[in-house]
Parts: structure tokens; C-alpha cells; sequence
């Protein structure tokens, strides 16, 4: 049997948790303030977040007066988002690789970069694929994702992360075109090791993936106040795709 993909098991430690416990809550909400903006959804309108964690962008989309379905492969992240939850806000465990709810949504997000983990290309194909096919006609799709040129140039020196009594020892690297995150840490006398592999995706390589998609590529960003994108110096590849 294929061992399971890395993130699989990662994703859902709690020693992934605990180092990431220090999410943005206001920029995520930066984000979702100028997307609907931009987008000018009806009250009520059903929105897919797709790969959610914890849930902090669903919830400031329900803030919006939309209803919000947050799905991840997660299942500690969506335990924890289900605290949140009410009528028009709710999160379910959910592969993103596998088909959602065809013809639901006006908005479909991927935030935050939480997409290139695949080993095989034809999965990124697949995420494309299942957010078309969950979308209404002129519906939205929004992906969000590093902009890889930038991450790849700058310093990989190693460097700590100190949560309680736990030193996170992390080192960056490329490697086979992607950025290879390497952590390690001991905790009660165990050592332990987890490898975080991204894909240095490219504005072309999300090209390919609407058009087979058959997805329309409206407007790219560079960072959550939706300016311009450029590629030396934008933090974000944030890209607006509509459904025909």
C-alpha cells in the first residue's frame, strides 16, 4: 500500500498546531474585506473554502453575510472550526481531491497557499477540475498562493521557532522545484521530524490549470489589498478565475 501523502499525517498533528498557532486573524480578514469588495456577492450567496485549517477566512466570509461551507483533509483543524459554527457557517472533513457538490457555489477559495503538495502533477489538475465543477455558472474561484519567485530568492539560513518548552529547528531548501521546509524538535525525550514539500508553482503553471479546468482567468494580485502583481517583489500569486 502507497504510504500516505506527507501531509496527510502533519497536517492533522497537534506539534503542527502548536507551531502554527500564531495565524493572522486580521489578515485574513484584510483579504476577505477586499475580495467581497471586489466580487459584490448577494447576501446568502454559498461559498466553498476549500482546504480551510481552522477555519479563520470561512469565518470572516460568514461575517459577510454569506453561507459558508469549509471543508479540509483535516480532521483536528475542522474539530476545532466546528466551535465556530452556526447556521450559515459549516465545516466537514473533506479531501479536496475528490469532487464537491456540483453547480453549488458562487465562490470557491484555496487561501493561503493550501495547494502544490501534490507529488504527481495531475492532482493539481484534479483540485482545478472539482472547484469548476462545484461552481454555478459565472461563479468565482479564487486561489491564493505564494509567489514563488520571491520565495525562492530569498535567505534559507535555518532558524528556531520556540513554542513552550519545544524549539522547532527549521531549515529551508529547493529541491526538484519545490521549497523544502525540514523541522525538527524533541519533545519528552522524543525526537521528532516532519518535511514540508510546496511545489514553486508559477502564474503559468495555474494558466494551464483553469484553461483545462475550463476555467477564465479574470484578474491576478499581488498581495490581500489586491494590488497589482509583480513578480520580484509581490508576496502574493493571487489569482481570480470564473466559471462561463
Amino acid at each position: 500500500m502507497k504510504d500516505a501523502e506527507w501531509y496527510v499525517n502533519w497536517f492533522n498533528s497537534p506539534y503542527y498546531h502548536l507551531l502554527y498557532n500564531n495565524r493572522s486573524e486580521s489578515e485574513a480578514q484584510e483579504l476577505i474585506d477586499h475580495l467581497c469588495n471586489l466580487l459584490h456577492l448577494p447576501t446568502k450567496s454559498k461559498v466553498w473554502d476549500m482546504a480551510c485549517g481552522k477555519g479563520r477566512h470561512a469565518i470572516a466570509l460568514s461575517h459577510k453575510g454569506l453561507d459558508v461551507m469549509g471543508s479540509d483533509l483535516s480532521e483536528n483543524s475542522i474539530a476545532e472550526a466546528r466551535k465556530q459554527e452556526h447556521e450559515y457557517l459549516h465545516f466537514l472533513v473533506h479531501d479536496m481531491l475528490q469532487p464537491f457538490r456540483d453547480n453549488s457555489f458562487q465562490l470557491v477559495c484555496n487561501l493561503f497557499t493550501s495547494f502544490g503538495y501534490f507529488e504527481n502533477e495531475s492532482d493539481n489538475y484534479k483540485v482545478f477540475s472539482n472547484a469548476a465543477e462545484s461552481l454555478l455558472p459565472a461563479g468565482s474561484f479564487v486561489m491564493d498562493y505564494f509567489n514563488s519567485a520571491k520565495v525562492s530568492s530569498l535567505d534559507s539560513a535555518p532558524y528556531s521557532e520556540i513554542r513552550g518548552d519545544i524549539v522547532f529547528s527549521i531549515e529551508k531548501t529547493i529541491r526538484n522545484n519545490s521549497i523544502v521546509k525540514r523541522i525538527e524538535f524533541t519533545d519528552q525525550g522524543h525526537d521528532y521530524y516532519f518535511e514540508e514539500t510546496v511545489n514553486l508553482l508559477e502564474l503559468v503553471d495555474f494558466q494551464k490549470y483553469g484553461t483545462a479546468a475550463g476555467l477564465k482567468l479574470k484578474s491576478i494580485f499581488g498581495d490581500y489589498k489586491l494590488e497589482p502583481f509583480d513578480a520580484a517583489t509581490s508576496d502574493r500569486l493571487i489569482l481570480l478565475f470564473e466559471k462561463p
